[in-house]
């Protein structure tokens, strides 16, 4: 196992970077493999900024066209993981929130969540490509950082990582995916449970659930993803199928997505003044982190 991780790593490093092109990802492409890794560190904290939104749209499209450009050859996976030591993901910029909430920027919320769910779609259909797309959670996963490790293929997380949905904390719920794809993996009344305790749970409690399908021991989160990929480039063609067999069960749509961000919207607006102190001593809680791990 040691050994397997060794060649991989050393794999890694000796690959082309795009790290030049963006701001806040990190990204790389192990051909040996044909993984694509996209890390993320939002600034100034890890959430999805308009930067970061931005930044991840532009990567995705430039792997949808080289997949095009090869004939579906270049990518087998494609790995989405964090940049920020700790931390996967806290969600929504919750400072942006309070501002369109503040200026009661109905529009400009919508279009947050749809430009989130347009990325969370592609994901979850793993760019209409013969592809499978992974998630890997090494640290806290939260809010619309679960959302989004959620649209993902395969989950793997490793022991100890936090993960939820903590928005019921200041009256709000989360709007970008969480329900139509936690009911979807454990059942409609285990999801709402979920959303409406805001319970922050552990990786191991979570595969207990079976919401993240591979638990890797801390540290051993990559290691977990070279594995896998061994196994399914072993089994091409049954992980083909059963890729097409859950795209056409019970299937998400972009318009239930749209139609949840709407509400989502409408109910943002109607945060009351402590709701929204709530949320902002969420944002110092990040921040104070922050500085910690720095």
């Amino acid at each position: 196992m040691n050994n397997i991780a060794h060649i991989d790593q050393s794999t890694r490093t000796q690959t082309k970077t795009r790290t030049g092109e963006f701001e806040q990802l990190n990204t790389h492409y192990d051909a040996r493999y044909k993984i694509g890794w996209f890390l993320m560190s939002g600034e100034p904290r890890p959430c999805f900024t308009p930067t970061l939104l931005k930044e991840l749209d532009t990567y995705l499209a430039g792997v949808e066209q080289e997949m095009k450009d090869s004939n579906g050859e270049k990518y087998d996976f494609l790995v989405v993981g964090s940049d920020v030591s700790g931390i996967f993901n806290l969600g929504g910029d919750l400072n942006l929130f309070t501002r369109m909430i503040d200026t009661r920027d109905r529009d400009g919320l919508y279009q947050y969540a749809a430009h989130c769910i347009d990325i969370l779609y592609r994901n979850m259909y793993h760019h209409n490509q013969d592809l499978t797309t992974i998630s890997l959670i090494q640290g806290d996963a939260l809010g619309g950082g679960f959302e989004a490790a959620l649209s993902s293929n395969l989950i793997i997380a490793e022991r100890g990582a936090k993960i939820g949905l903590p928005e019921v904390l200041f009256n709000l719920f989360p709007g970008m995916g969480a329900y139509s794809l936690l009911s979807r993996k454990i059942g409609a009344q285990k999801a709402e449970q979920m959303i409406l305790s805001g319970h922050i749970f552990s990786a191991e409690e979570m595969h207990e659930m079976g919401v993240v399908d591979v638990l890797a021991e801390k540290g051993e989160g990559e290691m977990a993803v070279y594995k896998y990929a061994k196994h399914a480039q072993r089994s091409r063609n049954t992980m083909a199928a059963m890729r097409k067999v859950k795209d056409v069960t019970n299937p998400v749509t972009m318009k239930e997505l749209l139609d949840i961000a709407e509400i989502w919207a409408d109910a943002a607006l109607k945060l009351t003044a402590k709701d929204l102190k709530m949320m902002q001593r969420l944002v110092k809680r990040q921040n104070t982190r922050m500085v910690s791990n720095a």
